[in-house]
């Protein structure tokens, strides 16, 4: 399954999506939380469409959706931290032995 998905990434990688997934590689929270962000939007801006906001209603909920969208992917990432620096820690006691 690796192997496919390394050869999926290869291949967008060199055809003209390349510079998209090189944006997505170097800076991966941002790019998840446009994503999430943009599909929060959409759900919003199709569920309340007929609820007859005004502008500035408008406004802030997309605002407030681009915000929680931003606060998911944060609190998402603080899962990855810890096991940076644990396979460190784990690194670091195996070379001193």
């Amino acid at each position: 399954m690796t192997e496919f998905f390394n050869r999926t990434v290869e291949n967008l990688r060199k055809g003209p999506l390349g510079p998209i997934v090189g944006i997505i590689e170097k800076f991966p929270r941002l790019s998840a939380w446009f994503v999430l962000a943009l599909g929060m939007v959409i759900l919003l801006v199709i569920e309340a469409r007929d609820v007859g906001l005004l502008p500035g209603q408008w406004a802030a909920l997309v605002v407030a959706t681009i915000l929680v969208a931003g606060a998911c992917v944060w609190i998402i990432s603080w899962e990855d931290e810890p096991l940076e620096s644990t396979e460190e820690t784990a690194g670091d006691k195996d070379k001193s032995e």
